[in-house]
């Protein structure tokens, strides 16, 4: 069974962290019926109002998901990595209530939702591993309020560096020592909910205590540890499983 090769390989390594999917669950999974786009960074996987028909796994590169105000202003309420689901939580909703959009350039795959949904039915472990990724989708959500509402803004930015450094090293995207970091310092400002002069201003002053090393779109961060007391960071709220937990960045 090759899942590296396979666009839902990716998904089944997400899933398999949140339930025990047997042989016969995995390759059911392998065999969902995939269509691959390739999309362009800033490109819209799915907008705000649109029908539903199916549910989109992200196969390489990264994604936001967003929602805007009456007057346009923008706010980023997650940022996605390879082989997450987009949008689980469409499977049983017919209109998508936010827009997911791309950070980077990469390939999704459109899944039609009736075969998620006979899959869902047909096989409980499955199922079980679904409902939890939208239980765990929720914490991050609670977390992220959580951080715009009560962090300061140097918090707020070091928790969003950690999460998103842990759940790639969770996926083991990332060199431990030079870590992609594919957001523009609008778009962390939009995540941050501060105003983009802020956020440069935070970004410098993170990095003159050396507690990040930005350099052409990757980023290094000399000391973990403090760096996640500064950002109140407690991965607790992405449930990993205790293996990954152990391999510390």
């Amino acid at each position: 069974m090759l899942t590296s090769r396979n666009p839902m390989g990716l998904l089944l390594r997400n899933l398999k962290q949140r339930a025990i999917l047997c042989e016969e669950d995995q390759q059911a999974v392998l065999d969902l019926p995939v269509v691959i786009k390739a999309l362009s960074a800033n490109d819209y996987v799915i907008r705000e109002g649109e029908d539903v028909d199916c549910c989109e796994v992200l196969v390489s590169g990264f994604a936001f998901r967003q929602l805007l105000t009456g007057d346009g202003q923008r706010q980023i309420l997650a940022i996605h990595i390879p082989g997450d689901a987009l949008d689980f939580q469409n499977l049983f909703l017919d209109v998508a209530d936010h827009s997911v959009q791309m950070l980077t350039a990469g390939p999704v795959a459109f899944v039609p939702r009736a075969a998620i949904q006979r899959l869902f039915h047909k096989r409980s472990r499955f199922a079980q591993a679904v409902f939890i990724n939208v239980l765990v989708d929720a914490a991050i959500f609670r977390e992220w309020v959580l951080n715009l509402g009560r962090r300061d803004a140097r918090s707020r930015m070091a928790h969003i560096i950690c999460e998103f450094m842990l759940r790639c090293e969770m996926m083991q995207f990332n060199d431990p020592d030079n870590r992609d970091l594919p957001m523009t310092q609008e778009q962390l400002a939009d995540a941050t909910g501060l105003s983009a002069v802020h956020a440069n201003r935070v970004l410098r002053d993170l990095a003159s205590e050396n507690l990040i090393q930005p350099h052409r779109g990757h980023i290094s961060i000399p000391d973990w540890r403090k760096l996640r007391a500064i950002a109140d960071f407690n991965e607790r709220y992405l449930h990993l499983s205790q293996q990954t937990l152990s391999n510390d960045i």
